[in-house]
C-alpha cells in the first residue's frame, strides 16, 4: 500500500491535481501582490526588511515515505481506508514560483522550509536556476517546520525592522499550536491552509473515539475535554437495563472545526479572517480553509477583500 500511496502521490499536478490548489495559489498570489505595494511604499522610509517564510515549500510532488512520522502515518491510515481520495492529496507547491515572480520590488529574504532534504534540495535547483540574480537572497533549509517557525518568531520579535510573510500550507497536521502562539507581538502577516475536511474531521470519528487525540490536541492547542465538549453532544435513553449514553458528533462538523481555529488565531493575532476561503474537492466537499491572521487591520481587510471576490 505504500507504494501504490507514493505512485498516486507522485504523479505530476497537472494531470491529477485539484482545482482548489489553484483557487489557494491565486489568492495567495494577489495577497502578496498587494503586501508588496504597501510595504514598498514605506520600507525606505522605515527601514523594514521584508522576509518571505514558506514553512512546507515542497518540490512540486508529494510523496510518503515508509517511515516512523506520526503524521505520514496517520495520512496513510486515512488514505488505505479511503477517507482520503487521491486528488485531495494534490501538493503541487507553486507559491514559491509564483511568489519570485512577481513584477515588483521583492523580498530581502526567502526561506523555503521542508522536512524532506531531497524535495528541499529539488526546490533549491529550481528557484535558483530560474531566479540566479537572487540567489543570494534565497534560503533553503530541510528542517521541521515547527521549529523554524520558533526560531524565526523569536528572531523577529527581537529585531522590530523585520516584517515577514508567512505562508503554511501543510497537507496534514504537521503544524503544532505551541508553533503559532510563538508569532505572537510580531510583524507577521500569516496565510494557514487548516486541514479541516480532508484530515481533522476524519479524525473526529462519529463515536467519539478519538484515536489521534494527542495529534488533536497538539493542533488546536486545546485538551480533550474541551475538543469533547465542543464537538460531541451526550443524551440517554431508556434501556431495557436501565439507561445507554448516546454520543453524538455535532452538525455541520467542518464548519465548527474552521470556526475553533480561526477563534485560536483571534487568541494570537489582533485580527483574522472570520470567513476564511473555503477550498472544495470535485464531489463539493469542503477539503481545506484558508485563512489569514494579522496584527495590521488593513491587511485582513484586504485579505477579505480578495477571499470575497474569489
Amino acid at each position: 500500500m505504500i507504494e501504490q500511496f507514493n505512485n498516486i502521490a507522485s504523479e505530476p499536478s497537472a494531470s491529477w491535481g485539484g482545482a482548489w490548489t489553484e483557487d489557494k495559489l491565486d489568492t495567495f498570489e494577489k495577497y502578496v501582490k498587494a503586501y508588496l505595494t504597501i510595504m514598498n511604499a514605506y520600507r525606505d522610509k522605515y527601514k523594514w526588511k521584508l522576509v518571505y517564510f514558506d514553512g512546507f515549500a515542497g518540490s512540486g510532488s508529494r510523496t510518503i515515505d515508509n517511515t516512523d512520522d506520526d503524521s505520514d502515518n496517520m495520512i496513510l491510515e486515512l488514505f488505505e481506508n479511503h477517507y482520503i481520495q487521491s486528488e485531495d492529496i494534490s501538493m503541487y507547491k507553486g507559491a514559491a514560483e509564483r511568489v519570485l515572480n512577481i513584477q515588483q520590488k521583492g523580498f530581502d529574504y526567502y526561506y523555503f522550509i521542508d522536512k524532506d532534504e531531497s524535495a528541499n534540495n529539488l526546490l533549491k535547483s529550481k528557484l535558483e536556476s530560474l531566479h540566479p540574480d537572487k540567489k543570494g537572497q534565497l534560503v533553503f533549509r530541510p528542517k521541521d517546520a515547527n521549529n523554524e517557525v520558533e526560531k524565526m518568531a523569536d528572531f523577529l520579535r527581537k529585531n522590530s525592522k523585520y516584517k515577514a510573510l508567512v505562508l503554511l500550507d501543510p497537507f496534514g497536521m504537521q503544524l503544532n499550536w505551541q508553533s503559532i502562539q510563538k508569532m505572537q507581538n510580531t510583524g507577521t502577516d500569516l496565510w494557514i491552509l487548516i486541514p479541516t475536511g480532508v484530515i481533522v474531521n476524519r479524525l473526529l470519528d462519529r463515536k467519539g473515539e478519538l484515536k489521534h487525540i494527542d495529534k488533536l490536541t497538539a493542533f488546536f492547542g486545546k485538551d480533550e475535554e474541551f475538543l469533547r465538549d465542543y464537538f460531541y453532544k451526550q443524551r440517554t435513553e431508556p434501556s431495557l437495563f436501565g439507561y445507554n449514553t448516546i454520543i453524538e458528533k455535532v452538525r455541520e462538523p467542518i464548519r465548527k472545526i474552521a470556526e475553533l481555529y480561526i477563534q485560536q488565531l483571534q487568541s494570537i493575532f489582533k485580527y483574522a479572517t472570520s470567513e476564511p476561503l473555503v477550498l472544495y474537492n470535485s464531489r463539493n466537499t469542503p477539503i481545506f480553509h484558508f485563512a489569514f491572521a494579522s496584527n495590521n487591520y488593513n491587511a485582513v481587510k484586504i485579505a477579505n477583500q480578495i477571499i470575497g471576490k474569489m
